[in-house]
Formats: C-alpha cells, sequence, structure tokens
C-alpha cells in the first residue's frame, strides 16, 4: 500500500469517526491491524484538520459568542460550555502528567462499544414510553454531566466521547438536537487543546524533521472534507430520527471484534513499526479519542429552531 493510500484511508477513517458516536479510537485500532501505523505527530494534526473543519458548520453559534455576548442567555450558554470543558480539562491533564497509559488492545474497545450500543437503545426505549416532550435548555447538571462524559470515554477507549456525552444529555431530558449540538460545541474546544497539548510535545520531544508531511496533508485535507460532509449530515439526522440505528451498529461492530479477537483474525499483538515516517506510538489512538461527541441547522430556518435557551 503507497503512502498517499495509507493517508487517504487514515484520513476518511478520523473524518467519519472523530464526531458520531461510534468510536474513532475503535474504528482506527482496527484500520491498524491492517495498514501502518503513523506518528504522534502525524494523528494529532488530521484530528485537528477534523475538527476544524465542523467550526463553520455552527458560524451562527460563534456569531453569537463573538458579538452578543453581552446577552444574558450567550453568556450562560458559554459558561456552561466552558465548565463542561474545564471538567473534562483538569484531570485529564493531570493523567497525562502522571504518564497514565490507558488500554490500547481491542477487548475492553470492543467492550465499551458494546455496552454504549445497548444504552442508546435503552434509553431511546424508555424515552419512547416516557412520552414526556424533550427539554429545550441546557441546565447546569447536563453542562456537568458533559464534562464527566467526556471523562469517561478517555478512561474507557471505545465508549466514544460523542456517545457518552450525548447518551448523559438525552437521560436528563435535553432533546437529540440540543444534546448533539451541545456536545459538540464542548469537543471543539476539549479536542483542539488535547491536540495542540500533543503537537507541541511531539514537536519538542522529537521533531517534526522526518515526518513524511505529504502524508500528512493528504490525510487532514481528506479527514477535514470527510468530517464537514459526516457531521452536516449528522446535524440533519439527529433532527428526525433517533440514536437506535447508532446503537445496533455499535453491537455489530462489537460483535465483529470480539469474533476477530477469539478467532485470532485480528490477533492483539501489534504490527511491527515501518520504517521512518510509518512509525509511530500506539498511545495515539487514545489521544485521538480523548481529543479528550449539537445541533444546529446549516441554513437560517434551521438555526431558528435551536435559538439560545438557557
Amino acid at each position: 500500500m503507497t503512502d498517499s493510500l495509507i493517508a487517504i484511508v487514515l484520513g476518511v477513517v478520523e473524518g467519519m469517526t472523530e464526531f458520531l458516536p461510534v468510536s474513532s479510537t475503535g474504528h482506527l485500532l482496527i484500520a491498524e491491524h491492517f495498514i501502518p501505523r503513523q506518528s504522534d505527530l502525524f494523528n494529532v494534526v488530521i484530528q485537528a484538520g477534523a475538527v476544524l473543519a465542523v467550526i463553520p458548520l455552527f458560524h451562527h453559534r460563534f456569531h453569537q459568542f463573538l458579538f452578543r455576548w453581552r446577552d444574558p442567555a450567550v453568556r450562560d450558554y458559554l459558561l456552561k460550555i466552558i465548565v463542561a470543558c474545564a471538567i473534562t480539562g483538569g484531570p485529564g491533564y493531570i493523567m497525562k502528567k502522571k504518564g497514565l497509559a490507558l488500554p490500547e488492545s481491542l477487548l475492553p474497545v470492543a467492550i465499551a462499544l458494546l455496552i454504549g450500543g445497548a444504552l442508546f437503545i435503552i434509553v431511546e426505549g424508555w424515552l419512547a414510553k416516557r412520552g414526556r416532550e424533550p427539554g429545550a435548555r441546557v441546565t447546569w447538571s447536563i453542562a456537568v454531566a458533559v464534562g464527566i462524559g467526556q471523562l469517561i470515554a478517555a478512561v474507557f477507549p471505545g465508549s466514544s466521547r460523542s456517545g457518552t456525552t450525548i447518551l448523559f444529555s438525552l437521560m436528563l431530558g435535553l432533546s437529540r438536537p440540543l444534546a448533539t449540538e451541545f456536545s459538540f460545541l464542548v469537543s471543539i474546544p476539549t479536542m483542539l487543546a488535547a491536540s495542540g497539548l500533543m503537537l507541541f510535545k511531539a514537536v519538542h520531544e522529537t521533531g517534526a524533521a522526518a515526518e513524511n508531511w505529504s502524508m500528512v496533508w493528504i490525510a487532514s485535507i481528506v479527514a477535514a472534507v470527510v468530517s464537514f460532509i459526516v457531521v452536516k449530515w449528522f446535524l440533519r439526522y439527529v433532527q428526525t430520527h433517533t440514536f437506535v440505528a447508532f446503537g445496533w451498529y455499535r453491537i455489530v461492530l462489537a460483535a465483529l471484534i470480539l469474533a476477530g479477537l477469539f478467532t485470532g483474525y485480528l490477533a492483539e499483538k501489534k504490527p511491527e513499526p515501518e520504517p521512518a515516517h510509518a512509525a509511530a506510538a500506539a498511545m495515539t489512538v487514545v489521544a485521538l479519542d480523548l481529543g479528550a461527541s449539537h445541533l444546529c441547522r446549516i441554513s437560517n430556518d434551521q438555526f431558528a429552531m435551536t435559538n439560545f435557551q438557557s
């Protein structure tokens, strides 16, 4: 497999899974059983590309943050985002400083995928039976729960950052579109901060001279384009659909991983690193999921549905 093709494949995987509630960690770990693993610097840069690409989809919100911040409702909503990020960032930084190495094997990822998938189906069933109108207001309890949800995703790779945060928001009564929007808005600064920290560390400790930058830029561009398309579709999807389909997808993926481990097709043994630019440390995959996944319409009439209600 050529370097360009490897970059394209990894860019597609990153772009498709970073924000969906399906665990980017699980998908990247599977991909790394078949193609060479890349450097920390490579993975950090393409993750940042995927994150930056979706910011224009929330231009209405960012416009409010910049030009209507004196509005009490806007300030309150922004403060809730900051608090949720702080809940994640503080303990997350301490864990990284202490050198906490999270599991990278596929078995715990499969278990987390399975549990998360089952929870999506159970919670959606509970919401349907409850019959109560979903909330249209992000409360402080939801903000705290979202911050905790990101920490859970950091400790249990495969649980998915967006998956845990959206689940918590749904259980606390928030509507699917608003749960998705708030989860994404919290994840953007969280992932950019984590990416910036890892990028600084990678450059400071190992340098960037030996990096294959053509692969980095190809993968980053692919990840950005794919992420933009997927998130734009997802924001519209949750307007009229539940998360049941994602729950079943996670369960099926978990079953396939477990079957692969049982048969030896997906052995836990890590592949030998490729020389030079293709070599890398396995911890990158966990960092991508930590990076430490919301909703507003893309058009003006769509954004009107989710005007700030804090």
